[in-house]
Formats: C-alpha cells, structure tokens, sequence
C-alpha cells in the first residue's frame, strides 16, 4: 500500500546558515560547516577548516549542529551535495548550507538522509537556470516525503544501513587494491625521492619511442566508429572511468596517429593545477580515439609503460607534475616536451616486466571487485525505490 505524502517542511525545521565574517574565524574551537565541508554523504573537518572561538557560541545558538542532522548546499554546482552529521561535539553552520532536523521524535534523521538520495537531483532541478544555482530553505520546505510509522522508519533505515555498508566494505576493498600497487612499485623499485637501489638516472623520453597528440576533432554522443577517451575518463588514481563516452570518425591517416592500443600510455597535459598529469595505461584489446587534452606515449624497448605509470602515479611523481604545471587561463598545461624532460630512475627492463605482470593480476581483481560494487548499488537502489513506494514493509 502507498505510504502517506508529507511535506517536508511540516515535519522538519529547515534552517539556513550564518554569514559569520572572516575575522571571526579562529584556528580552533568549534567547527564551522560550509559546502566544502560536506564529502562523502558526512562531514569532513581538516586543516583548511574554519572554526569559531566558543565565547560566540551564545550569540550563534540558533546555528548550532547537533548529531543526526541533515545539511544540505543551497548554492554553487553542487546544490542539493548532503551528508549527515555523525560527530558528538557540535558544530555551527555556515551561509549557503541548511540543517533539516525532525519536529518531533515520529521522523527518524537516518531516514530522511536516505530520501534525500532521491531528493537532491529534485533540488538541483528546482535550483538550476540561473548562472549561480540556489535553493532557499522555504523551498526545500514544499518537497513532498513518504512518512510511514517511526517502526517502519526504522526498519527501513536498517535495510539500507546493512545495503550501505556492503557497498563502503566493496570501496575499501578496491582503495586497498590501489594502495597495493603503490607498496608494490616502492618495495621493488624503491622511493623516487632518493633512489636507494641506486638505479641509472635519465629521463622519461629516454623511455619514449613516440609521442603524439590527440585529434581536435569534434565528438559526438552517438556517432562515429571510435569511442574517444577525453581528459575526464581517466582518474586521478590511474585508472579508466568509461561511464560518459563520445564518438569519433577517422581517415586512415588518422587512425594511426590518434588510436591508442593496449600497452601504451595517456597522459592529461591540461587541466585544473590538481589534476594535470593524470595518467594511465591503456590496457582495453580493441583500440579507441584520443582527445586533444591528452598525450599517447608509446614506451621504447627499454621500458614498460606500467613502470612509468606508476612513477608518475607515485607520491613523488604528483609532486613534480604539480611543481611543473604552468597555469594558462585557469587551466594547468604540461606540455609533450615538458612530460619527456622529468626525471626517472630506469631500473632493468626485466624487472619492469615482472612489476607489470603483478599489476595485471591487482587490476583483474580490482575488476571484479568494481562488477561487484555496481550490483551492490544496484541493490541499494532498488531497495530504496521499493522502500519509499511502501514496497518493504507495511504498517
């Protein structure tokens, strides 16, 4: 049976933040939640947080954060981002974030958190249209809730928490997977700052057979014979993201120069400052198009390209990339030229090949661990959608 409609605002105190000045802001005392502060579905305090002396504390009570409420960004591009406050120790809200706490005992937080899964592409729909996307706490107020019994509030919480859950463990499982190829690469070749296995210095175009830009062509969403990976599909850890894909023709002069087949390396030579140099072996059988923005770097015999990935992948080798980025008009730009001149250890071709083989076996589990994840989303999606039509429990 349906679950009764609530709005929102009849069942919940929905309050913006304060626009506490900059000079109040301390080093320490209590935290002050903004819109960066909201990562993950949690609040994430670090040391670029701001925070407020508690002698204020008085006169700002009416902002304070309490354990279990809901805040949600009211402005910017990430209107409608929310997470729950799990802390103990309070908090005080910030301008531009709202807090949605319960009236009364018959809500349960934990639910309404799960609803707003639901409830923020709403809220960006209802945000959006203006060059600056925002939404008022009044107007989050009219969106409508399914509100069953605090019992089956509970229950339901309860499903999706265990539903939650599989999904954080399949995260960290994958993350781990990452971390190992890194413990990997310093146990057999050691740190990159200091060379302690004392490995022959030269430089990565002294591993470099060839070099070669991507086409400018314009992509299309659904035609064209290539896919064409583009600087948002590889991430900052290496790996491909292949979820938003374009598509391309190309001559049989082009083909040559703008396909990248499996062995062989893309480098992301402009982007923001933090996210320039972004590189990854591509490591698919059939070959796709390369965009612009993206440099193909074909390894000489000397080398193999998921040695130099995980070089520049390293610690040190984001540092250096990071150091190196010239910022041209808000965007960073490390240039083919530039990425062939950074400094490498060059340790036998023999043992890169041995390193490679064992990220091939991290990669084809870490694989079936991210196949695993989509069906455990896939299940916390469809228990929500049954949850909220009245489909789990009935009162």
């Amino acid at each position: 049976m349906p679950i009764r409609e609530v709005k929102l605002g009849d069942i919940c105190t929905i309050k913006g933040g304060y626009a506490f000045k900059s000079g109040e802001f301390t080093k320490s005392g209590i935290p002050v939640v903004k819109i960066a502060n909201i990562v993950g579905r949690e609040i994430d305090f670090n040391e670029d947080s701001s925070f407020l002396s508690p002698a204020n504390l008085e006169q700002y009570k009416e902002y304070i954060v309490n354990k279990g409420d809901i805040l949600v960004a009211l402005s910017g591009a990430t209107t409608g981002k929310f997470g729950i406050y799990k802390l103990d120790e309070i908090a005080l809200l910030n301008q531009r974030v709202a807090k949605i706490v319960p009236k009364n005992e018959q809500v349960c937080s934990k639910y309404l958190f799960y609803y707003m899964y639901k409830l923020q592409n709403k809220i960006l729909q209802k945000a959006g249209g203006a060059a600056q996307p925002n939404i008022s706490p009044k107007e989050i107020a009219q969106f409508t809730i399914p509100l069953p019994s605090i019992d089956i509030q509970n229950r339901i919480s309860e499903i999706l928490d265990k539903a939650q859950e599989l999904i954080d463990k399949r995260k960290a499982q994958i993350e781990a997977l990452d971390q190992l190829i890194q413990s990997v690469f310093l146990e057999m070749f050691g740190d990159p700052a200091t060379n302690p296995k004392k490995w022959p210095m030269g430089f990565i175009k002294d591993l470099t057979l060839k070099t070669q830009y991507g086409t400018s062509k314009k992509a299309s969403e659904d035609a064209g014979k290539y896919p064409i990976l583009r600087m948002n599909n590889i991430t900052y850890e290496g790996h491909w993201d292949l979820t938003d894909l374009k598509y391309v023709d190309l001559d049989e002069k082009e083909v040559e120069k703008y396909l990248v087949h499996k062995g062989e390396l893309l480098f992301n030579r402009t982007n923001s400052k933090e996210l320039v140099g972004k590189t990854a072996v591509y490591r698919f059988e059939k070959p796709m198009a390369f965009a612009g923005y993206l440099v193909k770097v074909i390894p000489n015999e000397k080398a193999n390209a998921e040695f130099i990935s995980a070089y520049l992948n390293s610690k040190y080798g984001k540092s250096i990339l990071f150091s190196m980025a010239k910022n041209i008009v808000g965007m960073a730009n490390i240039n083919a030229e530039e990425l062939k001149s950074i400094k490498i250890y060059i340790p036998p071709k023999q043992l890169q090949d041995q390193f490679a083989r064992i990220v091939q076996k991290i990669e084809s589990q870490r694989e079936l661990f991210k196949k695993g994840l989509v069906e455990l989303e896939k299940n916390f999606d469809s228990l929500m959608q049954r949850a909220f039509k009245g489909e789990l429990f009935s009162d």
